[in-house]
């Protein structure tokens, strides 16, 4: 099946102030963001992109438009299921403010019971940024074969909850999982399980560059090695 590289956002004028952004319109890449976003085609030099699938927002767009243009036959796509969790009444609210909400709380050590007023919850934002993956996996390796790479733009608790589903772990456990701005996670999708290939990675992909035609089809073959899995994918 297909190996999804998810990348968040660069950092955006809402990071830098510390703002709960949301769905909040005119969100855009701060300084630093846009260098992020600059640097991307050069990290993923060499990564063969089938597509790139992105969320609806501003800051992703920015992201990608750098890679956009770098690859300009590079197909995109605007999959509203990859969207930033609807933060409803808490949306465009300072950080500091919320801290001292009990939902808050909730947030952090019970995300599985948590709604937000007046927006959805975070068990709803799992399930539909999942059922996208997966929709998305199956289209992606019809169109272009099992060991198809395709990237995917979103936020960070999407990307922190597309993680967790992957790892078999409960949601309630997914703030223990942290994605820098412009950071790049790589899961590679299979019949027996999803593995892990890089997560939060701010640094050099080049190890996602496949290396022999078919890799992903032996890795499948079976578990991971015994005692730490060295030469697992």
């Amino acid at each position: 099946m297909a190996t999804l590289i998810l990348v968040r956002h660069g950092r955006s004028t809402a990071n830098t102030a510390a703002v709960l952004a949301g769905r909040t319109p005119g969100v855009a890449l701060d300084e630093r963001g846009a260098a992020q976003a600059a640097a991307l085609p050069g990290r993923l030099s060499g990564v063969p992109l089938a597509a790139v699938v992105s969320s609806p927002l501003q800051r992703c767009r920015e992201t990608l438009g750098p890679l956009l243009d770098a690859r300009p036959d590079l197909p995109l796509h605007l999959e509203e299921r990859i969207n930033e969790c609807d933060y409803g009444d808490w949306s465009g609210r300072k950080l500091a403010e919320l801290h001292d909400e009990p939902l808050m709380q909730l947030v952090q050590t019970h995300a599985s019971a948590a709604a937000f007023p007046g927006g959805e919850s975070m068990r709803g934002m799992q399930q539909r940024a999942v059922e996208a993956v997966r929709d998305w996996n199956a289209r992606i390796e019809a169109e272009h074969g099992e060991d198809a790479v395709y990237a995917m733009c979103s936020h960070g608790d999407i990307i922190k909850s597309v993680v967790a589903d992957a790892l078999g772990m409960h949601l309630d456990l997914f703030q223990r999982i942290h994605v820098d701005p412009c950071s790049v996670t790589a899961i590679r999708y299979t019949r027996l399980r999803p593995f892990l290939l890089r997560l939060g990675d701010t640094g050099d992909l080049t190890g996602l560059v496949p290396r022999h035609p078919g890799d992903s089809a032996r890795r499948d073959s079976g578990a991971a090695e015994v005692g730490g899995g060295a030469g697992a994918p």
